[in-house]
Parts: C-alpha cells; sequence; structure tokens
C-alpha cells in the first residue's frame, strides 16, 4: 500500500486522548501547521486548549478519522487502544483506504500486532509509537520515540514525529515500538527504587538533599529520573507527568510477556509490588516519583512532614 508523505498545511490530523502529554504532542502538531480534529471522552480544559488553537472537535474517534488522512491515539490502557481504534465507533471504522493510524499509547504489543492485521485488510496502515520523557518531554517537543511499522509508513510522518520528539528510531515491525517501549519501563521501575531510597538515605544521614543531588546526579549513578524526579521529590511536588496507576499498568503488560517468553524478571515484580502499595495508599493518580512515600512510611517517615 503507497502511503503520502505528511505535509503541513495539506495533510489532515486527527488526535484521539488529550491527557497530560497528548495535549502538548498535539499541540505541537497544531504549531507546525497541521490541521486537526480532536476527540476525548471528556470535552475538558485540555481539549478546549486545543480548540482555542483552531482544532476541530468531534463527537467520536470514527469521526476524527472521517475527517482526517492520519489519526494519533495516546490513551490509557490496551482496552481504552481497543475502544477508540477497533470498536464500532472507533478509528478504523471512520479511516479510508491509504489513511495511517498511529497508537502513541503504552500498550500490549501483541494488540499493536492485532491492529496491523485488522488495518491492512481494510487498506489502512498502522504503527505503533508509544514514547518516553514525560509532561517535561511532551511539554518542549523532546520525547523518545520507539516506533513499530513498516518502514516507508514510519518515513512518510517524518514531520510529525520531528514536531514532537528528539530521539526517533524505527525498531521494526508491528509491536516493535511497543517492545521497546517495555524495556523502557523496565530500566525505570527499577531505577525509581534507588532514587526514592537514596534521598531516603541522605535524609535520614542529615544532608542537604539538593547539594547531595549537586555531587550525584552528574556522575555515575546520575539518571532521568534523578535529575528532573528527584528536585520535585524534595519538593513535595507529586503531581503527574506519568501516572501511577498507568505504570503499574505498564508493569503488568511487561511482566505478562517476560513470563511468555520464560524470562524471571525478579526486580521488575518488585517494583510493581512496591508500586501496588504507593496506589493503596491512595496515591494512584500521583506520579510515579510517588513512590517516595510509600518507601518512606515502611521506616516510619513521613515524608511530606519531614
Amino acid at each position: 500500500m503507497a502511503v503520502a508523505k505528511v505535509v503541513p498545511g495539506k495533510t489532515r490530523l486527527g488526535w484521539i486522548g488529550t491527557g497530560v502529554m497528548g495535549v502538548s504532542m498535539c499541540g505541537h502538531l497544531i504549531g507546525k501547521g497541521f490541521a486537526m480534529t480532536v476527540y476525548n471522552r471528556s470535552r475538558g480544559p485540555r481539549a478546549e486548549t486545543l480548540l482555542a488553537k483552531g482544532a476541530r472537535w468531534a463527537d467520536t474517534p470514527k469521526a476524527v478519522a472521517e475527517a482526517s488522512d492520519v489519526v494519533f491515539t495516546i490513551v490509557g490502557y490496551p482496552i481504552d487502544v481497543r475502544q477508540v481504534t477497533l470498536g464500532p465507533d472507533g478509528a478504523l471504522a471512520g479511516a479510508k483506504p491509504g489513511a495511517v493510524l498511529v497508537d502513541m499509547t503504552t500498550s500490549e504489543p501483541n494488540l499493536a500486532v492485532e491492529i496491523a492485521a485488522e488495518a491492512k485488510a481494510q487498506g489502512v496502515h498502522s504503527v505503533d509509537a508509544p514514547v518516553s520523557g514525560g509532561d517535561i518531554g511532551a511539554r518542549e517537543a523532546r520525547l523518545s520515540i520507539m516506533i513499530g511499522g513498516e518502514k516507508e509508513v514510519v518515513d512518510a510522518l517524518a514531520p510529525c514525529w520531528e514536531a514532537m520528539g528528539k530521539t526517533i528510531v524505527h525498531q521494526g515491525g508491528p509491536g516493535a515500538g511497543q517492545h521497546t517501549k517495555m524495556a523502557n519501563q523496565i530500566l525505570i521501575a527499577t531505577n525509581m527504587i534507588g532514587v526514592c531510597e537514596s534521598l531516603l538515605y541522605g535524609y535520614k544521614a542529615g544532608l542537604d538533599l539538593p547539594t547531595m543531588l549537586q555531587s550525584v546526579s552528574p556522575g555515575a549513578a546520575g539518571s532521568w529520573s534523578l535529575s528532573n524526579l528527584g528536585p520535585r521529590i524534595i519538593a513535595n511536588n507529586f503531581d503527574p507527568g506519568f501516572y501511577v496507576e498507568h505504570f503499574i499498568k505498564d508493569m503488568g503488560i511487561a511482566l505478562a510477556e517476560a513470563k511468555r517468553m520464560g524470562l524471571s524478571l525478579p526486580g521488575l515484580a518488585l517494583a510493581q509490588q512496591l508500586y501496588l502499595a504507593v496506589a493503596a495508599q491512595g496515591h494512584s493518580r500521583d506520579g510515579t516519583h510517588a513512590l517516595q512515600l510509600a518507601l518512606a512510611s515502611l521506616s516510619g517517615i513521613d515524608w511530606k512532614k519531614r
């Protein structure tokens, strides 16, 4: 199937999911001159922000696809991806032959393969392109985008990738983007334990935590989580760049894939259990760095009142 290269001012884009990251990502595309049609389950403030920038509203994902040449989705869970893509009012139902569906949700690799097969049967292209970088990366258009799908289609979407991200890598066929994102989440899961435990140790040892970060962040222990989320933890700012509940979902997908492949990943399993404790303590809609609150409580420390 031939695919047309996207061109600002000519190619019509659609966007499904105006959450913490989606609203910024979609906004960047509008800023590049793309005509945009948007849908979200609720027409809230984030969606209104995009409409104020010139986007058009659609009442269903199907209606988005009917008005678009390329449709992007970034929603919460695989069940949501299935509904907005393959459901009776989903994007595939409204997509014309030659259109492209791009799912940027962190979702199941097998679902990405299924969507690609269903789309191909209707003459539609499909790409899985989950991202990493959180709310900061989305706002600053410097996300890492991990892409699975046909190379010709991926290359045709280059202006869109460049509007949203800085590290853009085609990983392979359908599902390869999602598998890469699972590898990314496995890295983050155990790293977040280290970040939080390090700050706990520094606090109990009587160190000034911002000063401690000045020494450890640039060295061998440095990481994105330490540099970007460490200061938020110190400031008791647990607003979500990425929700705890969504991270639990991601770890569940990774563990299920590991089981299918016969892998033992005990570090990931431990991280998931700790994050389940975070959610049980009422922090499921906080950022992933709220792990600090659960770990502190294990040592009898009320982190917010320290």
